[in-house]
């Protein structure tokens, strides 16, 4: 029977996704857990394996064109069968379209066979069988036109006085609205059944500031200058008179940075700490260290993540998260690891896929995980999970030449330490006015986790080791 597998759920927010590619086409056979197709999220290039088995009798969209999580994306079953022969047992099965206050996005697992691949949302268990977790989603392709076509006799259907949930399945819709102060009930939506879609709300913001402009020029008895609708270009702009060059929407990544950063600012009181820091020592410690096969001696950074991560050992309560429960209270979370979180600028933004049980590793080892994972970010092919599972950041900004730098902390962590330049400056050793090599160190950290004595001795640790690195490592 045919079966179909929706976009799945591919973690940290992220509710839709650009087709790149498939991997397969209609008529072919694939496998449990082979790459059918190739998906661009704000985060990264995913790879989407089928949990499914059989002949690939239906492809539901083109590359190019942006999908929702819980759209259909393929449908499997067997040679000569239709994909409308769907029972219902597939990964859409029963989907309906998620209404606004919805608690749960997901439904009750089914059996079948699987391998145990797992990708976030979805996957495979060797116990289970074909278990997975579905996303209720809006139905695309004929099923979408077929209930746009009876739409309205449904509507006519409708008890008069009836509240009718607005029907968004998309959680950043939601917060857009209410960000902006618009009633979602209000807006119309243009997509099938009616969905709300970004463009419905933002087209009600820009209505709703349009009206307010030009209530304000009629209160000043003046004509409000007009706006055009266009791209942007050449434009005229209400509030500083002056002519648009551009208007660009913030999408991809530099959409989620926002948003995470915003989320950062709002959710967490927190505190900064800075030192100053002899750098000379580890420069020429580091200088005698024998290069590797590759020739290459571990870098500044993997050193300094080497005496970061024991310093979290040292101090676990930088190495944490805050989680909020649903009864209103909050708990702290301590992790018996850390997984170091590398922020890495990128040609689609900053990302910070982070290095799994990095206190486990030595400053060698540290290093070329490090340089493997800065590769693979750049390359845009990390994957959800390096994404999300970091404990603690570390921001190297000293690559870009400054000093120092107010860091926001990396939400739902608690502490972020940032690395300045290292630059020649007069230092005092034993009275005298001498050259070395100095940077600056910057800890922010959540107070709500701990206090400033704590993150200090984590700071001065730090600063200690690079100070005395030959000592640092002896005792690690």
């Amino acid at each position: 029977m045919a079966q179909t597998f929706t976009l799945p759920d591919l973690g940290e927010g992220l509710t839709e996704a650009d087709l790149v590619a498939w991997h397969v086409a209609e008529g072919d056979t694939v496998e449990i857990d082979q790459i059918v197709a190739e998906v661009e999220t704000a985060k990264s290039v995913v790879e989407i394996p089928s949990p499914f088995e059989g002949t690939v009798l239906k492809l539901y969209g083109e590359p190019g064109e942006t999908m929702v999580v819980g759209d259909s994306l393929i449908t499997v079953g067997e040679a000569g069968e239709s994909a409308g022969d769907d029972d219902g047992s597939g990964a859409d099965a029963g989907a309906e379209v998620i209404r606004e206050g919805a608690q749960s996005y997901r439904e009750e697992e089914r059996a079948g066979t699987g391998s145990g691949n797992v990708l976030i949302g979805y996957g495979t268990s060797e116990d289970e069988g074909g278990a997975r977790r579905r996303r209720r989603g809006r139905r695309r392709g004929a099923e979408s036109a077929s209930a746009a076509a009876t739409a309205p006799a449904a509507q006519q259907s409708q008890p008069q006085g009836e509240d009718v949930a607005p029907r968004v399945i998309n959680p950043l819709v939601r917060k857009l609205a209410r960000d902006n102060g618009v009633d979602i009930s209000s807006v119309k939506g243009t997509g099938p059944e009616g969905l709300i879609m970004r463009a419905d709300v933002q087209a009600a913001i820009d209505g709703g500031a349009q009206s307010a402009q030009h209530t304000s020029g009629s209160v000043l008895g003046n004509e409000a200058p007009s706006v055009s609708q266009g791209a942007g270009a050449g434009e005229l702009d209400a509030r500083t008179g002056l002519t648009v060059e551009s208007r660009t929407p913030m999408t991809g990544v530099r959409k989620v940075v926002a948003e995470t950063m915003s989320r950062s600012r709002r959710e967490i009181p927190e505190a900064t700490v800075w030192v100053d820091v002899d750098a000379t020592e580890l420069l020429e410690w580091r200088k005698k260290l024998k290069p590797n096969a590759e020739g290459r001696v571990p870098g500044v950074l993997s050193l300094i993540g080497r005496f970061v991560t024991a310093g979290l050992m040292q101090v676990p309560e930088l190495n944490a998260r805050i989680d909020e429960l649903e009864d209103g209270t909050s708990e702290i979370v301590r992790f018996d690891g850390v997984n170091l979180g590398i922020a890495a600028q990128t040609d689609r933004g900053l990302v910070v896929p982070a290095v799994a049980d990095a206190q486990k590793l030595s400053a060698r080892e540290l290093d070329a995980a490090i340089a493997e994972l800065v590769k693979t970010a750049r390359d845009g092919k990390c994957t959800p999970n390096e994404l999300m599972r970091g404990t603690f950041t570390l921001n190297n900004y000293g690559v870009f030449n400054v000093d120092g730098s107010a860091a926001i902390i990396n939400h739902p962590q608690v502490a972020i330490m940032g690395l300045g330049r290292i630059k020649e400056r007069p230092w005092v050793v034993d009275g005298e006015i001498v050259v070395r090599s100095i940077m600056e160190l910057t800890l922010a950290f959540d107070h709500r986790v701990c206090d400033g004595g704590a993150a200090s001795a984590f700071l001065r640790y730090v600063a200690d080791a690079i100070e005395n690195p030959a000592e640092a490592l002896a005792s690690l």
